[in-house]
């Protein structure tokens, strides 16, 4: 296999190993998605299908849906090694933290084998205790990366509770889509918010490998351009990403420019994007 090109966009964030999750159901899905992606200046990807953590407490199920996602990756890598030999295409899961002490000892659940885990909440919700949950994993000397924190409901006036995550040793990855509405109005505002504050640490696909679904990559990258951001999409898209597969903690992100009238210019560039 070609060596990664080290200089392109890194995606953290995806479903593409067929038919283990809601994601790409077949291979061909999968090399679909991959060829997208690639068009869009992607060429290394972290896909992370689902998984429910409190499979980690009993070894003997958890054994056996890693057997599962293991074989049907291994497929995946190989096909597209072949077809599309530039792209370095490794694997990790999306930690569904039904329980409070989920084990991540075994590196097939982790980002690539590394310290990072990328993990959500049940039903895009707000349960108590989050930041002793995050605080639990940290100290285990894991590194979670909280998936779209702009979904989940309520989070619009517990914005704050990102921000504990974070001081908590927690990292924050939201999704291209919400930038340009996909989730709704209010995951969009979220999302600018975070990023006005500076709070986000990657941006990524979440893409689900379906026929006829966007990456939103483009939507997001002319918004944030337009907003002068060219500097916090490198680190976002570029670094930090990159360096989740280096094993290293991201860099600090430049917040969204501040300025007077931000939302009014936000709501005339997105609608100039969209006609």
């Amino acid at each position: 296999m070609t060596e990664p090109d080290h200089t392109s966009l890194v995606d953290i964030h995806s479903h593409l190993v067929p038919g283990v999750d809601d994601g790409a159901r077949d291979m061909p899905a999968v090399l679909e998605s991959i060829e997208r992606m690639t068009r869009n200046g992607i060429r290394r990807v972290i896909t992370t299908p689902h998984i429910v953590g409190s499979l980690s407490l009993d070894p003997e199920r958890l054994e056996r849906r890693l057997d599962i996602v293991t074989h049907a990756w291994n497929e995946a890598a190989l096909a597209i090694g072949q077809q599309f030999p530039e792209v370095e295409f490794r694997r990790g899961h999306e930690v569904l933290l039904d329980v409070p002490n989920v084990e991540l000892s075994d590196p097939r659940i982790r980002m690539a084998g590394t310290s990072f885990v990328l993990v959500e909440w049940p039903r895009l919700q707000l349960p108590p205790g989050t930041v002793r949950v995050l605080k639990r994993i940290i100290d285990e000397g894991y590194r979670p990366i909280v998936a779209h924190p702009e979904r989940y409901h309520g989070m619009g006036p517990a914005i704050h509770v990102a921000g504990q995550w974070r001081e908590a040793g927690a990292y924050l990855q939201v999704n291209y889509g919400s930038l340009s509405g996909r989730y709704g109005s209010e995951a969009q505002a979220i999302a600018y918010r975070l990023l006005r504050r500076g709070w986000a640490d990657y941006l990524a696909s979440d893409f689900h490998g379906h026929t006829g679904l966007k990456l939103y990559k483009n939507e997001a990258w002319a918004v944030l351009q337009e907003l002068g951001a060219d500097e916090a999409l490198h680190y976002l898209c570029h670094t930090n990403p990159g360096r989740v597969l280096d094993d290293e903690t991201p860099l600090t992100v430049p917040p969204l420019p501040a300025e007077r009238g931000f939302w009014a210019r936000l709501k005339r560039i997105l609608q100039s994007t969209t006609a």
